[in-house]
């Protein structure tokens, strides 16, 4: 069963763009060659993006790859399909990886046993429920990465189309 997903590579220092694409190249069993534009929101470091389509567990083999880098910001998605529910991963070099099971309209699933592990650290005193919840649904992610997904200058528009 094949899936579909996206590579957001936020922000990479320019020595470590090839070896990006050795690494996703070596998951995907095919010579990757990414378009890399400067990244404002870091001056010296490069962004890209990219789509894929591979077996279901593709994602979390291209989050294995990359994640060792600490100077790399990345996220990598993938669609539900018949065999799996969808996935994200994001990676910061501050947060390390956040990985999270999407549904078909995008939205973050968390399982029972972990709402219930929450809820019992914050009876016990050990942290904030609220605060538990932002991570569990990776808010201390988006909260980082949100200013490096802003298309910079140079970036390419992708224009969808709706055929009525």
């Amino acid at each position: 069963m094949t899936t579909r997903g996206v590579l957001y590579v936020h922000s990479a220092p320019r020595a470590l763009c090839p070896h990006v694409e050795w690494a996703v190249a070596g998951v995907l069993g095919a010579r990757v060659s990414l378009d890399w534009i400067r990244q404002p929101a870091a001056p010296g470091t490069w962004r890209s993006e990219f789509s894929w389509r591979g077996e279901v567990g593709t994602a979390s083999q291209l989050a294995s790859a990359l994640r060792g880098w600490q100077l790399l910001r990345f996220e990598v998605t993938a669609e539900p399909c018949a065999a799996a529910e969808g996935e994200r991963y994001s990676a910061t070099p501050e947060l390390g990886i956040f990985h999270a099971v999407t549904g078909i309209h995008g939205d973050i699933l968390i399982p029972e046993d972990r709402l219930r592990a929450a809820l019992a650290r914050s009876k016990a005193g050990e942290t904030n429920l609220e605060a538990e919840l932002a991570r569990l649904l990776g808010k201390p992610w988006d909260d980082e990465l949100e200013p490096f997904r802003y298309a910079g200058e140079g970036a390419p528009v992708r224009w969808l189309h709706q055929v009525v």
